[in-house]
């Protein structure tokens, strides 16, 4: 499992956007994003301009926490779509959140993957939520 938590300075109302909106979503990750933020909607993010991640929505309570799965298009995906789950909770913590990530049924060494993974969009999910440009993403322009 990957855990990780980070505090943004930024109400949960200004961050809370940025799980649900396609918009939003592909200003701190991915190329693209398709989007339906309700329980059986569909998550789907191209993160790198070539790898996929695609789900479903399990639960969306506005401004306090988002569950969506999680996996990689691809017939030779060792994570594929719908086999992890992702949990998102955001909780008021003065004039900011704090944002704390679960993702749940990965194998240990998809495990480390995604944890790399986790800490650079957290990064740039912080950035952006706080009213900076976080610049090209570097997953992005490092893959062809």
């Amino acid at each position: 499992m990957v855990e990780q938590q980070v505090r943004i300075a930024a109400r949960p109302e200004t961050v809370f956007p940025f799980f649900t909106d396609p918009e939003k979503m592909t200003m701190w990750k991915g190329t693209w994003a398709n989007l339906d933020p309700r329980p059986g909607g569909m998550y789907r993010v191209n993160v790198t301009g070539t790898a996929v991640a695609r789900g479903e929505y399990l639960e969306i309570n506005p401004v306090t926490r988002v569950v969506f799965t999680w996996g990689w298009e691809g017939r030779d995906s060792a994570v594929p779509p719908g086999s992890s789950t992702v949990e998102v909770t955001l909780t008021p913590d003065g004039d900011g959140t704090v944002v704390r990530l679960r993702h749940k049924g990965l194998s240990a060494e998809a495990g480390v993957e995604h944890t790399q993974g986790w800490t650079h969009c957290l990064g740039r999910l912080t950035e952006t939520s706080e009213g900076r440009d976080p610049g090209p993403d570097p997953m992005v322009t490092s893959h062809p």
